[in-house]
């Protein structure tokens, strides 16, 4: 495999002026159960930039031998940066923390570029590239050595290295949104997501959810969100510690990202969740879908999480045939505010009240005339339908709409379908 130098030395470049590091650490810890070990032994390609990590490695060693390399709260390396001395040019190749740690592998990557003479980088790679094979294979092994040296964490001490942050009543705001957004990419796969609360993670991330600062919030609720999206596991956890009225109050925040990512960690919660629904029927989540659906002004986003949830609750009630249907559902009013929605100017907001709609009329306790008469289904549906055909001249996006038509249509279908039972019971 071919690299081109120029390539590898203009990304670390980009690294050190660009401020990518979180895209760079988050990037990292997604992938890094599946490739740390390949991305050990790779050959070529990965030879020249494991060289700018090897110098970190080197200098770590040279300045505390006797241990290796840890990984810090926000705490102890603000501790360290406070004790740090100046070392001469001769004697010391960066400023690392004091104690000899680094706060993650990317921090070491971003100190390795940072004290890297840019000539000297590019030259040591042209010479890389310049070895014998025998030579490249004796790098690679002493690469190897250095790289099991770092002795990289794994997903469950990086995520109690966030937690033990939050755990801190003096972090600064910086480094609490930053222990939330590594917890936010660690909690993504199902295994983390079901360490969290052993770790003693879900106490702390949902005490967060009271606090001062609304980004803070929104993202203990989008964390929350994501380790319990089709996790029962975690879904009951979070509920039996009390997130669900918390985050259902967040749902009507001023401030619209705190009130997306709590709506969404609420769909979340109880998706597929029959005690989660129960628990949010008896907040009246239904009445909060409504006000949402209803009012205009609010989110575009908002309007889409929240038909979106009905939708999924609709099914849900389809599913399990054997419960009573909830009176809400054939609420007029509540079914009025869906129609309503099919009119909007957002065509991702009428593909998501199709689908509600074409749950909805599957229900025994939904009435077709109430639909008609009340709701206004069939005028609203003949509009939509002369929308989307004005739109398919469009070729950018004429298949989307298309599938949107069809969508319409298949409502359409159930819809006559439910009022020509309704008519034939009708003496004449």
């Amino acid at each position: 495999m071919h690299v081109e130098l120029d390539d590898v030395y203009n990304y670390f470049s980009r690294i050190k002026t660009g401020r990518e590091e979180q895209g760079a650490f988050h990037s990292a810890l997604k992938k890094k159960k599946k490739k740390k070990k390949k991305e050990m032994e790779r050959v070529s390609s990965w030879m020249l930039v494991v060289m700018v990590m090897v110098m970190a490695v080197r200098a770590e060693r040279n300045i505390n031998r006797s241990e290796g390399v840890y990984w810090s709260t926000a705490e102890e390396e603000a501790l360290a940066q406070t004790q740090t001395k100046a070392r001469d040019d001769d004697t010391a190749v960066a400023d690392l923390d004091a104690d000899g740690g680094f706060s993650s592998l990317e921090g070491m990557l971003q100190w390795a570029i940072g004290h890297s003479d840019p000539v000297q980088l590019k030259e040591t790679a042209r010479d890389v590239e310049k070895l014998s094979p025998t030579d490249l294979s004796n790098r690679q092994v002493e690469i190897k050595q250095l790289m099991d040296e770092l002795k990289t964490p794994s997903d469950a001490q990086l995520m109690q290295v966030a937690i033990n942050d939050l755990s801190n009543s003096s972090l600064s705001l910086e480094d609490r949104h930053r222990a939330l957004e590594e917890l936010l990419i660690l909690v993504e796969p199902i295994d983390n997501a079901n360490d969290l609360n052993k770790l003693g993670g879900l106490v702390v991330v949902i005490r967060e959810l009271d606090h001062s600062d609304a980004d803070t919030r929104k993202m203990a609720a989008w964390v929350l969100g994501k380790a319990s999206q089709n996790n029962p596991i975690v879904q009951k956890q979070v509920l039996e510690l009390g997130a669900l009225s918390k985050l259902m109050k967040m749902v009507k925040s001023d401030f619209a990202e705190e009130a997306t990512k709590a709506l969404y960690a609420v769909s979340a919660l109880i998706r597929n969740n029959v005690a989660g629904q129960e628990l949010f029927y008896e907040e009246a989540g239904h009445f909060l879908l409504q006000n949402i659906m209803s009012e205009s002004s609010i989110d575009i986003r908002l309007r889409r999480k929240a038909v979106f949830l009905l939708g999924d609750l609709a099914e849900c009630q389809l599913e399990n045939k054997e419960k009573d249907e909830l009176p809400f559902f054939s609420s007029r009013i509540f079914l009025k505010s869906v129609v309503d929605l099919t009119s909007s100017a957002d065509l991702d907001l009428q593909e998501k009240a199709l689908v509600a709609l074409k749950n909805l009329l599957q229900l025994k306790t939904t009435e077709a005339l109430v639909f008609k008469d009340f709701c206004g289904l069939d005028g609203a549906l003949e509009r939509l339908r002369q929308r989307l055909q004005d739109l398919m001249v469009e070729e950018e996006h004429r298949d989307y709409v298309m599938d949107v038509e069809r969508l319409r249509s298949e409502v359409h279908q159930i819809f006559y379908r439910k009022l020509e039972k309704v008519t034939r019971q009708v003496p004449t």
